[in-house]
């Protein structure tokens, strides 16, 4: 009897070959390629007819507004956009007990006592145990009905039955069709699923909510094209040993990817953190040398953080460059203007860089209190606690204009900060507020001189 032969699909893109490799050719991701037994010829999924819509010109097409519905949860609005869009296919991603669950359960019980019919279906809890959890959190469950299922035609007849008009599926990865031949999880039934519930939100408008698992990689498992189908991507971040948590959007149809969410892990779900700032600066040590404040701007949202950097004699032939939140080559690039242009010998020091809170510092306005907490912990002189620094660093060593300083500098005011270093482009066309002292420096040796000279 011959042997049957096997084929390897990739879980990334669905690429199918007959041997191993390490490397798919398909998307060009490493050891995806993964043994498939051989299976029956499916059955051929019958299609659906189109919708039979005409094609109007664009100025034909009445001007509508989208509607949004507040989730309950300010953070979780911010990120959206300002709320949830009717008929829009959301996915949520993030690490095992990060919180995912928890969150969409407490906007499942917001929505269901305005008035909206809210559908949750659990592949991976039964209603017993999503009862106990709904009990732990305070959830009063009054017209939020729970399903606990894995297939999508089951699913989909007690979703025509109800008509809802939010549904939250958790996970996109436990569902299955049952005329695929493929296991739950895979390339294919992902697609599938995710293809029916696209076609499910967009055709009644009820908004749908998919939680979805990520890889060791960090990114949401199965096939890319589920990021490219749903309207909002949103991943869950932070340490499931501490209790803050960090929301951010990499995708949305509805609203700006830079906006971003806080929130607090306690026994009664997750709470919104409505004042980042001052929740960030709460622990900072106010007396130690390598630490400086600065004021990023996430979205629309200013926000102050610690900086902090640590400089230290190497033991090694090459020092080391560390960093945790902020990007490793524009270090490379800051240290080398320090070094070159504000006269900071760093050839045989360590530099190690944090950015406390696990945000990570992307502008480049953060450059200049990058350069401060390493000049600071170089050369052990402390910058003076109710002090923040802004600005970004050039390869000539000049301190180039911010956007939105006015904003930066109010929500210093706020928050008791009486001294700001800042470009001195910045100076001419803004209002400072009244009784803060502002610095306005041109070239990094100046503002090294200031703050630590």
């Amino acid at each position: 009897m011959a042997k049957e032969k096997t084929v390897y699909q990739c879980s990334a893109c669905g690429y199918e070959t007959s041997r191993w490799m390490g490397r798919c050719p398909g998307c060009g991701a490493w050891n995806t390629l993964e043994e498939q037994a051989p299976a029956a010829p499916p059955k051929p999924i019958k299609q659906r007819p189109g919708t039979g819509a005409q094609a109007l010109s664009l100025e034909e097409i009445p001007e509508e507004s989208a509607l949004r519905a507040s989730t309950g949860i300010g953070e979780l609005d911010r990120v959206l956009g300002g709320g949830v869009v009717e008929g829009s296919l959301m996915l949520v991603g993030g690490d095992p007990g990060i919180g995912k669950s928890t969150l969409l359960l407490q906007v499942s019980d917001h929505l269901a006592r305005n008035g909206a019919r809210v559908l949750y279906i659990s592949g991976e809890e039964s209603a017993r145990q999503i009862k106990m959890r709904a009990r732990r959190l305070g959830v009063e469950g009054k017209g939020l009905l729970v399903l606990s299922e894995n297939a999508m035609d089951a699913a989909e007849k007690r979703w025509q039955e109800i008509q809802p008009d939010y549904m939250i599926v958790d996970s996109i990865q436990t569902m299955y069709r049952p005329d695929m031949s493929s296991a739950p999880g895979s390339v294919s039934q992902v697609r599938e699923c995710a293809s029916m519930l696209m076609r499910m939100a967009k055709t009644t408008g009820c908004a749908v909510f998919l939680v979805g698992h990520v890889t060791k990689e960090g990114a949401i498992a199965g096939p890319r094209v589920l990021e490219h189908m749903v309207d909002v991507v949103m991943y869950f971040e932070g340490d499931r040993q501490h209790e803050y948590r960090i929301l951010r959007a990499v995708k949305n149809r509805f609203g700006s990817v830079n906006e971003l969410g806080l929130f607090q892990m306690h026994e009664t779900g997750m709470v919104a953190v409505e004042n980042p700032s001052e929740m960030l600066l709460s622990t900072r040590a106010r007396d130690a040398a390598g630490a400086c404040v600065h004021c990023a701007i996430e979205g629309s949202r200013p926000m102050l953080v610690d900086v902090q950097a640590l400089a230290l004699q190497t033991a090694y032939g090459m020092p080391r460059r560390t960093t945790n939140g902020f990007d490793g080559g524009r270090l490379a690039l800051l240290l080398a203007v320090l070094e070159k242009r504000a006269g900071l010998s760093l050839f045989n020091q360590d530099v190690y860089i944090n950015v406390a809170g696990g945000l990570v510092l992307s502008e480049p306005a953060a450059d200049l209190a990058l350069c401060a907490a390493v000049a600071s912990s170089a050369r052990n002189v402390c910058i003076p606690p109710d002090w923040a620094v802004m600005g970004e660093v050039g390869l000539a060593g000049e301190i180039r204009a911010i956007g939105q300083a006015e904003r930066r500098l109010a929500e210093c005011a706020r928050l008791g900060f009486t001294t700001v270093v800042l470009p001195r482009e910045n100076m001419r066309r803004m209002h400072a507020p009244q009784g803060m002292r502002i610095y306005g420096v041109e070239t990094l040796a100046e503002a090294i001189s200031i703050l630590i000279g």
